[in-house]
C-alpha cells in the first residue's frame, strides 16, 4: 500500500478517487477489497486528504494522502465487515 500510494502521488500529488483505486487494484489488491474516499466534496471542491484501504483477513491495511504526503496503518476491521463507515465502494 504504502510503496504504490508514494509512487502515485509522485506524479500527481492530489490524485483522484479512481486514479487511486486503479493504482492500488493494479498493484494486485483484489477490486473487492479495495475502499476509496471521496475525492470532491459536495459542493465540488477537491479534499484535504483522501483515504483508501484494503481489506486483509482481519485487518484493514489504511493509507491517507494529505498535501502529497503518504501516511499508512494497519486497523481492525468493523463489525460491517468492512473498512470505511458508510458507503466508500
Amino acid at each position: 500500500m504504502e510503496s504504490t500510494l508514494k509512487k502515485l502521488v509522485a506524479n500527481n500529488p492530489k490524485p483522484d478517487r479512481e486514479a487511486l483505486r486503479a493504482a492500488l487494484v493494479s498493484a494486485g489488491i483484489p477490486k473487492a477489497n479495495v475502499e476509496v474516499s471521496v475525492s470532491r466534496t459536495p459542493t465540488g471542491l477537491d479534499v484535504d486528504a483522501m483515504e483508501a484501504s484494503a481489506l486483509t483477513g482481519e485487518s484493514c491495511v489504511v493509507g491517507q494522502i494529505r498535501d502529497g504526503g503518504v501516511v499508512v496503518t494497519v486497523l481492525p476491521v468493523l463489525t460491517t465487515g468492512k473498512c470505511f463507515v458508510g458507503d466508500a465502494r
